[in-house]
């Protein structure tokens, strides 16, 4: 396996805009060539002229990774033209808003289909890479949904859940194949700035919008280079995706209400209708495509209010909540 970021090959899918083109930057500066793969070609090319400017090679494939003949062909054309393949970074992704009994059913399943499918579609074509070869590094984009539900998005968390599981399960069985040079890593982003949500379908009636706190495409990109260097099984990035996964183990009944109530106060903007959208899921929207969707603001603002305390607050709050916490688990085991 190289021993550099310089010398090796990566294929990135969703690479046109978000977390893949901020990705692609990433791995563009220390040298790496990149294989950008994306439905858009206009966008790909932008995204390859910003590598080369970087310091890496880029090479662009047009893909519909809902196409699983058209992902074989990629990891397929990223071997011939480079001989091997070192990382492979699974990151299309779209996302759907609505309640579940209104969204359309074709778009929902549209989303599971790109995001779920298309990562075990790019997961097997680079598997067999990697088996060939006899190493590699498979990244596989989940999110904090992957542990914990949102309301209006199901079909994305339904998606990012099951992107989680197939990661676990196949470092299982790269385990039992004592392929120790073969690694799988999942990453669980909380809110990123990009324009996911410019994207988005959305049959809520209202604006949809990234849900604070926002955290810059840089931090996963440099969380993907580090799993690279030194593997991890999953890795969270951002505090949000920290806080929300720990209190969804310890207490998942008070996460999933802090979570319906947060999301429905601010992943929607309630002043601002919107008419319905099938979004990027089915015709690629090249015009919205760039690294960053705009969405993050100073720290100070984008905190929940019940984050925007005082030392003295936070620490009243917390122990309040430990001494709930010690009475239910009183009651519980007095039962």
């Amino acid at each position: 396996m190289p021993k550099s970021l310089q010398d090796m090959v990566v294929v990135i899918t969703g690479a046109s805009s978000g977390i893949g083109r901020t990705t692609a930057h990433a791995f563009a500066k220390q040298g790496a060539t990149v294989v950008l793969a994306a439905r858009s070609e206009a966008s790909l090319r932008d995204a390859a002229t910003e590598c080369e400017q970087q310091g890496g090679k880029a090479l662009i494939v047009p893909t519909d990774v809902t196409d699983e003949a058209a992902v074989n062909a990629l990891a397929q054309q990223a071997r011939d033209a480079f001989g091997h393949v070192d990382v492979w970074v699974n990151d299309a992704a779209v996302i759907l808003f609505g309640r579940f009994t209104e969204a359309p059913s074709d778009a929902y399943q549209h989303v599971i289909e790109t995001n779920l499918f298309g990562t075990i579609h790019g997961a097997r074509a680079a598997l067999r890479l990697f088996q060939d070869q006899g190493h590699g590094t498979l990244i596989n984009i989940a999110s904090v949904e992957s542990k914990i539900g949102v309301p209006y998005t199901s079909a994305y968390a339904i998606s990012k859940h099951g992107i989680r599981a197939l990661s676990e399960c196949l470092r299982q069985e790269m385990a039992l194949a004592h392929a120790k040079d073969i690694h799988i890593c999942a990453i669980l982003p909380a809110t990123i700035d990009t324009p996911l949500f410019q994207h988005a379908a959305n049959y809520t009636g209202f604006a949809a919008q990234a849900m604070p706190p926002v955290y810059a495409p840089e931090r996963v990109a440099q969380t993907v280079l580090n799993c690279v260097r030194r593997p991890r099984r999953e890795v969270a990035v951002g505090g949000a995706s920290r806080m929300f996964q720990t209190l969804h183990a310890l207490m998942p009944a008070v996460a999933e209400r802090m979570m319906a109530f947060q999301a429905d106060k601010t992943h929607l903007n309630h002043a601002v209708a919107q008419a319905a959208t099938a979004g990027n899921l089915f015709t690629p929207q090249p015009q919205l495509d760039a690294p960053t969707g705009g969405w993050k603001q100073p720290r100070a603002r984008q905190l929940p209010q019940w984050l925007r305390k005082t030392p003295g607050q936070v620490a009243a709050t917390a122990v309040t909540t430990a001494g709930i916490a010690g009475a239910c688990l009183f009651l519980v085991r007095g039962r």
